[in-house]
């Protein structure tokens, strides 16, 4: 039984094992959870899928592509060797038989197709060949990049050998066409310079044990490899953390390059001051890093919804006294009982949802010539982290109460920043909230997280001088704007809506009664 790397949409071409819960060898049962592997987006678990002995392909620290080898499982008592290697071939992602017999004696054919990359992805353009015709490539390098109408993928050679490109840049392929085909023989890999030798090499690193750790110091893993080299940083300038000094994906991110030394020569006081003097008025330093692949998920996704969108923004004020004095009131009792703080978002949260089945074209999304309305609440809630923005989804919030939507804010939110959060738990939802407030924000215009049609964003909170009854008086204020697409939501559903929410946030016993 051999176990892959499965499709995991959203542009994740690889992952990385982060570590094994199970040991080489051992016995393990059907749904056991054998190891974590990581992306660029989310951490997930592989599960065993029949009862046997393990047997590990891919050892910690390995970065893989979609569909290749993790492991094997076979039969207790089985006698057959296990032919497993540190450094696995990948597995194609489709179910067909990738590899066809070429006439050649001891050489094949292995098949490169379009892989399942979800998200309603159908069809992907071959953007540019980093690779010519008929030149022999190697394990992992890069062949092409695929661009889809909601991100850009990376495509790797599966095996080494002589590269056949089937579909030239420019072409639109479906999901599951092939791409190119290499042509794997040993004549091939032999053409390849060191390619046998960093091979064995690799293999012999990722095989190194306990007693080894002289040579581990300062070994990148293959994910920290890659982000050194992006960064031009060779993996001696940076000091690991990890077991025995590897240097680990958390260190590869926080590593800056060294500023050359430049050998000093004898100054005086005067050209010291006066260097130092140029040197800050003139000081015009730059640092240049590759974008992330979520960055560039972000960036085209933004772009998509600017240019493919009637979007427009309307804008109202709540007045946040009432909330607050509730909060005021009766936090400490709430995080007695729930064991969690009572904040704003399950407010908004409970208040979007009213408004939402109230003004059911917020909650509608278009589909091709269609209008979909949602008679549930999936509320999306943008969270800020190291890699950049991610927006879970708090599942049927309008059935929560203001305990579960807080404890479950909570729970999402500390999955995104440790980057645990998976697929799921991210798509799929009919509305967001964004909270900007909570950097100072005093008022923005959110853009659309298509394909939903709406998004509410919340700001600072501010003392501002209002007038009640014929008198001034200072309030707390909080600017909300709700940016909407125009093309299915008209004013004066999004005026209705927006003023629906500020109503009940101004009195929150209508949150409670549901008036």
């Amino acid at each position: 039984m051999d176990i892959i790397v499965p499709v995991l949409g959203e542009s994740i071409t690889e992952v990385t094992i982060a570590n094994w819960l199970k040991k080489d060898g051992e016995s393990v049962k059907l749904n056991e959870v054998l190891c974590e592997i990581e992306s660029d987006k989310a951490t997930m678990e592989l599960t065993a899928e029949s009862d046997g002995v393990l047997r590990i392909i891919a050892q910690a620290g390995t970065t893989i592509p979609i569909g290749a080898l993790v492991c094997r499982i076979e039969p207790v008592g089985s006698t057959q060797p296990s032919t497993t290697s540190a450094t696995p071939a990948p597995v194609p992602v489709s179910p067909a038989p990738p590899v066809a017999k070429s006439s050649n004696a001891g050489s094949a054919a292995v098949d490169i197709k379009i892989p399942t990359l979800g998200e309603s992805i159908v069809e992907v353009i071959v953007n540019s060949w980093h690779k010519k015709d008929g030149e022999i490539v190697v394990l992992d390098e890069k062949l092409c990049d695929l661009d889809s109408d909601k991100a850009t993928f990376e495509v790797t050679a599966p095996v080494a050998g002589k590269l056949q490109i089937l579909a030239e840049a420019g072409a639109a392929l479906g999901i599951g066409d092939v791409v190119a085909r290499i042509h794997a023989s040993s004549d091939a890999v032999a053409a390849v310079p060191n390619a046998s030798s960093d091979t064995s090499k690799t293999a012999a690193t990722a095989t190194l044990g306990s007693n080894s750790s002289t040579h581990l110091q300062n070994y990148a893993s293959p994910a920290a490899s890659k982000i050194l080299s992006e960064k031009d940083i060779k993996p001696a300038d940076v000091q690991g953390t990890g077991k025995d000094g590897r240097i680990t994906k958390g260190d590869a991110l926080a590593a800056q390059k060294a500023a050359p030394v430049v050998a000093e020569t004898p100054k005086t006081s005067a050209t010291v001051a006066q260097t130092a003097s140029t040197e800050s008025r003139q000081s015009r330093g730059v640092r240049q890093e590759k974008m992330t692949t979520l960055r560039k998920t972000i960036a085209k996704k933004l772009v998509i919804a600017k240019n493919e969108t009637a979007m427009l923004t309307t804008f109202n004020e709540v007045d946040m006294s009432g909330i607050m004095e509730l909060r005021k009131k009766y936090k400490d009792k709430f995080k007695d009982k729930h064991e969690v703080g009572l904040g704003f978002m399950s407010f908004f949260t409970k208040a979007v949802c009213i408004a939402l089945q109230e003004v059911p074209a917020i909650n509608a999304i278009i589909s091709g010539e269609d209008i979909i309305y949602h008679q549930y609440c999936d509320v999306s809630v943008a969270v800020s982290t190291p890699r950049g923005l991610v927006v879970p989804v708090i599942r049927n919030a309008e059935q929560m109460s203001f305990a579960e939507i807080e404890k479950e804010i909570i729970r999402l939110a500390t999955r995104a920043r440790d980057g645990k959060l998976s697929i799921p738990e991210m798509t799929g939802g009919t509305f967001t909230i964004t909270n900007g407030g909570i950097f100072g924000s005093m008022l923005s215009t959110p853009i659309l997280n298509i394909p939903q049609s709406a998004i509410l964003g919340m700001h600072n909170i501010v003392e501002r001088p209002v007038a009640i009854n014929g008198q001034v008086v200072i309030r707390p204020i909080m600017y909300v704007a709700l940016s909407y697409d125009h093309r299915i939501i008209d004013g004066k559903e999004s005026v209705t809506f927006l003023y629906r929410v500020k109503e009940m946030l101004e009195d929150p016993t209508r949150l409670l009664l549901d008036v």
